[in-house]
This record gives C-alpha cells, structure tokens and sequence, in this order.
C-alpha cells in the first residue's frame, strides 16, 4: 500500500468483494483490538547479516542480537563481479539526474597536460595527489582521467567518495563495489585478504585522511593505482606514503572568458568582457565562479526582456520538459539592468538565489540547515510542500550552487557560508527538526529499503548533528526518534559508518531529553557494533551500562539481549569470569578474622556482631579461599549485610546486652546468700549489690591482683571452665597462660607469694578441677597442700561493702561474650539463688 494514499476501505466506505458479495464497513480500531497489538509483521524490519565468523539479527525493537554463526550456516563466498555488474553498480551509486532539459555541461579548458601526466603515472601503477582550491575543477578532472583509464586494469576504475569517510570505510566501499557478498560485512582479516587481490584505478574525491590512516590504506591495496582529490589544507600524508604531488591551479583570462561565453551561450559583449576580466583578477581563475557568473548573465538576460513579451512565471520557475528556449528581445526602453558588481560576482550566492523559485530558495534553506546537504529529489515536496518541489534541483544545479559529490548533490564550494552570512541559518532548527521527523517516518516504512536509506545517510546524519547540540524544545526528541528509525537500516543496509554516528548522537539527544529507555537502547547497539568490529572492551562497557540501565527499567527482553552478547563477549575475550569481579591481583586486601582470637592481655573480648555494629566498616565484595561452613556462612552475611543490616544488628546486640546485664546482676546479687559475711569479692568477680547502700556507688576496688596476704574475701570464685579458660574474661583478666606469668596460680583466683604460699600445680587443659564444700554452699576447687597451710582471711564487720556493678559492660563475670553466654558454668548460691 502506498503510503500516501489510502484505498477506500480504510476510510470506511463499502466495497464489493471478490465474489461479488456486498461491501462492509471496516471496524473502528478500540485499544484492545489487534491493530493496536504487536502490530502486522511489516513494521517490524528483521534483517540477519554475518559480520565475520558472528550472526547479526538487527531488531527494531528490542535491539540487535548477535551470536556465533552456527556450524554449517556460513555465508557464501564473495564473488567478484563482472564488468557489466561494476558499471551497473557504478550508475546506481551516482547522483541523480535534475529533472527538466539537461544542462550544457561546461567544457574541461586548459587541464590537458594535467590530464596527460594523471594518466602515464596511473598506466605506470603509481599513485597520485591531486590538490587545489575548493572550486578549481577537481571533480571534473577527475572524471575525465577516469574515462582514460577505464581499460588500464583488470578490475577497471572504482569512484568513490571521502567525504566524512575513514579508512576502514573506504576499504570496505571498494571492497563493495568490486566484490558481490549481500549480507554478509567481512572481517578486518577477511577484508585485507580481499582488496590485497583487487587490481584497479581507484579515485577519490573530497579525500579528509591523511597521515597513518592515509598510510594504512595505500598499504592494504598494493595492486591498486590510487588518484586522490584533496583540498590544499586537508591533511598531509605520511612520509611513506610514496604518492606523486600534482598541484591543480586556476584557469588563465583566456579560458575564463571562454567557459563564461560557454554558459551564456552567446558572444560577451565590451562592457562584460571587462567585468569579466575584474571577476578573474578577483577570483583568481576559479572555474566555479565563471559558471556562477555566467548564471548572473542569463538571469540578466532574462529580466531585461519586456514585461509584455514574458509571463511572471517566466522568471522565476523553469520551462517546461521540451519547450525551446525563451528568445531574448532586445532590451526595452527603461529595463536596463546593470551589470552585477565585483563582490556580487565574486559571492554569488544570494544574488542567484534571489531570482530563483519560491521551492528552490526553500530547498537552499534545507540545505544549509543540513550543513550544506542538499535532500534527494523525491524528498523535495515533502519537505517543501510544493508537489513539483523536484524540480528546484534543476534550477540550483543550472546555476552553479551545487556540485556532486558521490551518490547525492551539495552546496558547492563556498555557496554555505555566503548563505549564512544572508539570512539562510535564522530557522536552521526548525528545518532540520522538519527534515528529521520526515526521514524518520521515511526509514521506518517497509517500503524502503536499506540501501535507500544508506544512500540518503549524510543527509540524515547531517539533521542529527543540527538537532542535538540544540536547545530548543522538542530538538532533542526529534533526534532520539530520528536515530531510532535510521539506526537499523544503516545497519541492514551495511553503512555501518553512518550506523556509528546516528548511535552516538541518538545516545547524546536521549541523555539530553532524558529517555532512559532510549539510551539504554543505544548503549546496546553501540555494544553490539564494537563486539562486530574487533572491539570487545568497549563492547563489554556499552552492554553493561545498557544491562543497567534496562534493569532499573524492568525490561526484561532488552536485559536478556544485553546479557546474551555480553556472555559472547566474553568467551570471545578469553574473560570466562563475571565481568564485574576484579582480575586476579586487582582485589582490596580484605583481612578477615573468622573466629575470635585471643585478644592481648587486659583487651576485653567484644562479640562478632557488635564489632560490625560499632565500626561500620565498608563491605568489600573479593574472592576468598575455600573455609569451613560456619566461616563462609559469616562470610556470607558481611556481603550481604549493608547499612540497614548492621543498624538491626546493633539493635539486637543492644537489647541482648541490656537483657543479659540484668541477668547476670540478679545472679551475683542473689549470690552469697542472706549473711553479709558470704559476700566475698575475689579478682575476677565483681561484689554484688549490698542491700544496705539503698543503691549509693562505693569506691571501685583498685585494679590488678592484691598484694601478697591479703584477700578481699573468704572464698574463692568458682573454676572456669575448659571454653572459659581459653577466652578471656569481659573483665580483661588474662588468659591461664598470662595468668601464670604474672604469678598467679592457674586454675585459681589466689594470688601466690613466695613467703606466703607455694605455687600451686596448674589444672590439665580441657578439665575441670574438682570442687570442694567450704561450707558456705559455693564450690571451689581443692586446694593444694601449701594452700591447706596458709591462713583464710575472714571478713571482718569493718570491712566496706563492694561497690555495686556499674552497668552489664564494665560488669565483671564469668560472662565473657554473647556467644560464650552458655558456657558458663553458673555460680550456686544456696537456696536464694535458686529462688532467683
């Protein structure tokens, strides 16, 4: 169905069927129904292409997949075409015919030595530079000595174009235009093994590389004569580059007059054959400002005839397809028009402008919108709302304004800036935003191929490059939906240089606008091209951040997509771990302790998860070594616990800290009974509370064992048992190992002396000492011989009462840690404990 014309049936009226049954109206479209569901399989463009030895799936929708090309599905082997598919080949890539009579075509004057000494050297296989100033006739001379040497080499005269192109897209443009490989993009290997066996004149107009990349080029075509038309300031090239330098100069006053008589298509007369000759002095013999100047004359020409002897049409649009020539009367009384002036001739970009057609002057503001990019023809009415818009080509190409420049036209050399400079840019945005939602409704229709859309590439990107940096609303989202419709026929079409630039200024225009769907979009494609092209980190850091950004979104498909070629990335990197762990010796040294050691002698020891609530140490995520169950369960915790996490578990710590404070104090203030005389304090245990001090806070007993014979209290503190005495008390007693450094006796709370006691004989490690009734219902362990001897201090009623406990923290027990809570053996107290 042609897209703008609608058949009767989608406006509701009825119609017969094939059978002859009666017409029916066609249904109202309601959001449920299935023209609103995943819509008809036109719409959606999937092409499969092989880059190289991977599958290519462009998806419009979702995002382009790629994967390894399956065993036995490989593409077929390139072809090299005929002499008859290279010409055919050859004119469909050339610019477009203007509508309406052809134009005289100007005359090559003056460029016969040049065009001789082209040809020898290219017979000779050398390759050649050919420089000179925009609008000296590079392009025509270029063609001419292509026709010379169109039987020169076996693969005849490739023309390409190096406007805005690389070396890696030159390459694959002659690689295109020599070989026959539909769908299929060679690899860099693939691709240098192919054009090192092609044999032709290639020419290049327009050429912007220089240096390596120019070096690079004449390199992977060693059986190619090259012809390269550059401007005298683009880029030198490099020192072995081995090419012949060909300078191109300016025509002499002869030549000029003649090709200014050539346009006119009559004699010149005095007063012009002067003009003309200030106009060479100015322009210095430029070729394109005697076609321009000649333009000037015949539109002069035109305006003097009478008014009465032409329509007002006349002037401005052009003659219809073979009607002769309007005759030129003589000039009419009063209608002289004078020459144009010296600066007029020399920029005659405004003038000629302005005795075109309305659709031409509109078609110069497209163009100059678009960076100097003239639209196709068929685009023309469109854009210009003029259904016979197409024919502004004619006139501007008549004129001089445009000049052709691979498979499209554009301003000619100079023409850009002396429109700017007249008014041209003030609604630069809003052409180029209305040029961008035509192509974008254009690249997404099903009738137009890729390669239509490849051709039309500079144009399109040329309308993106206007509308991003813009800051005018809705500039942006008119890129973003623009690149998003151009982007998958650029990579059907195989244009991947132009798939690279709208990608980059659709993900610039979505960031803008902030459509995060977009860009995530982007991303992805951007991914899948560098993984097509060699590059796998950059593919794997556009498809992380796309997995990202489209995981915040819940897209689900696109994340699966993303995850697909970055799983590709990796096996084909060699990289088989996840892609966001740090290479091996990259990591953070993390130092872990997995169990509780023993802290230094007076250092209390704190439970695991009031470390982690007190420090709020940062989580670091590395690889550790393989540990026990209970180790890597911890483990486990510290990477997923977070802020929230340890905020609940110094919670938690707190509360159980506060609870086993209170039970710890009720125990020791239930022990030693009733009788203030039970009441002994030993040097790992706290007093408990008297009674009697209604709650007041006594002096703290100094810290440190007691002096040698003497004891604060009658007994002696029950024996720890075998996890006690290998973990410090909360108190900061030591260890039995540091104990017995510091004279005292393992196994027991007594001090020893060498003139009160004998050292008693330490407790095996892992028992229990065997505990004894002293009588006061608290057991202790049995003493020694040399403890038997000593006297047992009691009490007396002059002895101050223990100071109570501070808080369960400074609380000093047989309680050592949260964890070790169970272990402790419990102190017996008589029947008041029990009861408590």
């Amino acid at each position: 169905m042609d897209p703008t014309h609608r058949e009767t049936e989608e406006r509701g009226q009825g119609h017969d069927g094939p059978n002859g049954e009666g017409g029916h109206r066609r249904p109202s479209r309601d959001s449920g129904g299935p023209d609103f569901g995943p819509g008809t399989p036109q719409q959606v463009r999937v092409v499969q292409l092989t880059a190289g030895d991977l599958l290519l799936t462009v998806n419009p929708v979702d995002g382009s997949e790629v994967e390894a090309v399956p065993p036995g599905s490989g593409p077929a082997a390139p072809v090299r075409r005929t002499p008859a598919e290279r010409a055919d080949h050859e004119r469909a890539g050339a610019p477009p015919v203007p509508p309406g009579p052809p134009a005289p075509q100007p005359p090559l004057l003056e460029r016969e030595e040049e065009r001789e000494r082209l040809v020898r050297l290219l017979a000779r296989g050398r390759s050649v530079r050919l420089t000179g100033q925009p609008g000296s006739g590079r392009t025509a001379l270029l063609d001419a000595v292509a026709a010379d040497c169109a039987d020169l080499a076996p693969d005849g005269v490739v023309r390409l174009n190096g406007r805005g192109r690389t070396a890696g897209d030159l390459l694959h443009a002659l690689f295109s235009t020599v070989y026959a490989a539909p769908a299929h993009r060679p690899d860099r290997d693939e691709l240098l093994a192919h054009v090192r066996t092609i044999g032709a004149v290639v020419t290049i107009d327009d050429l912007e590389i220089g240096g390596a990349a120019l070096d690079e080029l004449l390199a992977a075509t060693p059986e190619c004569a090259f012809l390269l038309a550059a401007a005298s300031d683009a880029a030198t090239p490099g020192v072995d580059a081995h090419l012949e330098e060909v300078l191109l100069a300016g025509l002499g006053r002869g030549a000029s007059l003649a090709l200014l008589e050539k346009v006119v298509e009559r004699p010149l007369t005095e007063e012009e054959r002067n003009w003309a000759g200030d106009l060479w002095f100015e322009s210095e013999g430029l070729p394109l400002r005697f076609v321009q100047a000649g333009s000037l004359l015949v539109q002069r020409d035109r305006l003097r005839a009478a008014p009465e002897t032409l329509d007002d049409a006349d002037y401005f649009q052009p003659r219809p397809d073979g009607a002769p020539p309007v005759p030129v009367p003589p000039p009419a009384e009063g209608a002289e028009l004078p020459l144009p002036s010296l600066g007029e001739g020399a920029a005659p970009a405004l003038l000629l402008a302005s005795r075109l057609s309305e659709a031409a002057r509109a078609t110069l503001r497209f163009a100059v919108a678009l960076g100097g990019e003239v639209p196709h023809q068929a685009h023309l009415p469109a854009l210009v709302g003029d259904t016979h818009a197409d024919a502004a080509l004619g006139e501007l190409a008549t004129c001089g304004l445009l000049s052709p420049a691979g498979p499209r036209y554009r301003l000619a050399a100079g023409i850009l800036a002396q429109l700017e400079a007249g008014g041209y840019e003030d609604d630069a945005v809003a052409h180029a935003r209305t040029a961008a939602q035509h192509y974008a409704w254009w690249t997404s229709h099903p009738s137009v191929t890729p390669q239509r859309a490849v051709a039309e590439a500079d144009a399109i990107v040329a309308a993106l490059a206007r509308l991003v940096p813009a800051e005018e609303a809705g500039a942006a989202s008119a890129a973003v939906l623009l690149a998003r419709s151009a982007s998958p026929a650029f990579a059907a079409g195989l244009g991947w240089g132009a798939w690279e630039r709208a990608l980059r200024m659709g993900q610039e225009a979505a960031r803008i606008a902030g459509e995060v769907a977009e860009e995530a979009y982007f991303h992805h494609e951007l991914g899948v091209l560098a993984l097509c092209t060699g590059n796998p980190d950059r593919a794997r850091a556009e498809l992380e951040t796309s997995i990202g950004m489209r995981g915040v979104l819940a897209d689900r498909s696109g994340a699966v997509a993303g995850r697909r070629a970055l799983a590709l990335v990796a096996d084909r990197s060699g990289d088989f771990a996840p892609p966001a762990r740090p290479a091996a010796g990259d990591e953070a040294p993390v130092v872990r302790q997995e169990a509780p050691g023993t802290p230094p002698a007076g250092v209390a020891a704190v439970p695991s998860f009031l470390r982690n609530a007190a420090e709020e140490r940062p989580t670091v995520v590395s690889p550790q070594p393989a540990a026990a169950p209970a180790a890597r369960k911890r483990a486990g915790g510290t990477v997923l616990g977070g802020a929230r996490r340890n905020l609940a578990a110094a919670g938690a710590g707190a509360l159980l800290i506060a609870v086993l404070g209170t039970v710890v104090t009720l125990g020791v203030t239930a022990d030693g009974g009733d009788e203030p005389g039970s009441r002994n304090v030993t040097t790992e245990q706290t007093a408990p509370e008297d009674p009697a001090d209604d709650g007041l806070p006594a002096d703290e007993p100094a810290e440190g064992p007691a002096p040698a014979g003497e004891t604060t209290g009658g007994e002696t503190s029950a024996a720890p048992s075998a996890s006690e005495s290998a973990t410090p008390s909360a108190s900061g007693s030591p260890s039995p190992s540091a104990s017995a450094s510091d004279g005292t006796t393992p196994g027991t709370d007594e001090p020893t002396d060498g003139g009160s006691s004998s050292p008693a004989e330490p407790t095996p490690t892992g028992t229990s000492p065997r505990p004894t009734d002293t009588g006061s219902g608290s057991p202790s362990p049995a003493p020694s011989d040399s403890e038997s001897e000593s006297p047992d201090p009691t009490p007396t009623d002059d002895t101050p009462p223990p100071p109570p406990p501070q808080n369960s923290s400074s609380a000093a027990g047989p309680v050592e840690s949260a964890g070790a809570s169970a272990d402790v053996p419990a102190e017996s107290g008589g029947p008041d404990e029990a009861a408590a």
